[in-house]
């Protein structure tokens, strides 16, 4: 396996609650690796670990090591900038920005000091192309984002994170908010997205990790419980835990 990022020993607290408990696992490159577990159990922190979003969060402390590109990012040398340009994060709600649907694509590129127009119109089509939306939007780009569909606004915001071309795109839920049509349209694009990059989501629908996952992580009150194939995982789990949350028998 050719993992692209690996978490080591990685603990978790916010003030004195230990919220992850010695996380130890390797995320291959270029498959969808999906993050199950009930809520509370550290799944979403875990994710937000892999761009130091965590940092963002008052009281955070942190031990073990997160390793990309067999570098510590919690090293102090490492610019988080620069990481987060790397790995992207798509949120569980829609969050574009007061914008016009052009200016929300170009915005990470334009950070990142891409000036030239032409260049700049090159990126949003491929961006929106990507994300299976500009035939929805080309002839309203300099239209407000906020006047999309939730699943559209959610399309946006994966062209967003992809537009400044990371490896990594990391989703928090990402489908909870959205009709069964917009998350089938999600799923569909982020089984086309794993060719180009590395994709880690967390998930409360079981039927959407078995769909569209290669690997399964379950989470229980901070630990990885078990980590493997999802397809294994779903016919003969190794951990009577993880059968009991799968087959709808837990707590």
């Amino acid at each position: 396996m050719n993992a692209i990022i690996e978490s080591k020993a990685l603990k978790l607290w916010y003030g004195d609650h230990q919220v992850l408990k010695s996380i130890s696992m390797d995320i291959p490159e270029h498959e969808i690796t999906a993050l199950i577990g009930p809520s509370g159990c550290g799944k979403s922190t875990f994710l937000k670990t892999l761009n130091r979003m965590n940092d963002l969060v008052q009281n955070v402390r942190i031990a073990g090591e997160v390793n990309y590109n067999e570098h510590n990012i919690y090293a102090p040398d490492v610019d988080v900038t620069a990481l987060r340009k790397e790995i992207g994060m798509v949120f569980q709600k829609p969050n574009p920005f007061p914008m016009s649907i052009y200016d929300n694509i170009a915005y990470g590129p334009r950070t990142h000091g891409i000036r030239s127009k032409a260049k700049l119109d090159e990126i949003v089509e491929e961006s929106l192309r990507s994300a299976a939306l500009w035939d929805e939007v080309k002839d309203r780009l300099k239209k407000s984002a906020l006047g999309l569909s939730g699943g559209q606004q959610q399309r946006l915001c994966i062209a967003r994170a992809i537009s400044v071309r990371p490896r990594i795109i990391c989703m928090d839920e990402s489908t909870a908010s959205l009709d069964p049509i917009s998350t089938s349209k999600i799923e569909d694009l982020v089984a086309e997205l794993k060719s180009q990059y590395t994709v880690v989501m967390v998930t409360h629908n079981m039927q959407q990790a078995v769909r569209i996952s290669d690997r399964c992580a379950f989470f229980l009150m901070g630990e990885l419980v078990e980590y493997g194939k999802t397809e294994q995982m779903f016919s003969r789990p190794q951990n009577k835990k993880t059968e009991d949350y799968i087959t709808g028998r837990f707590g």
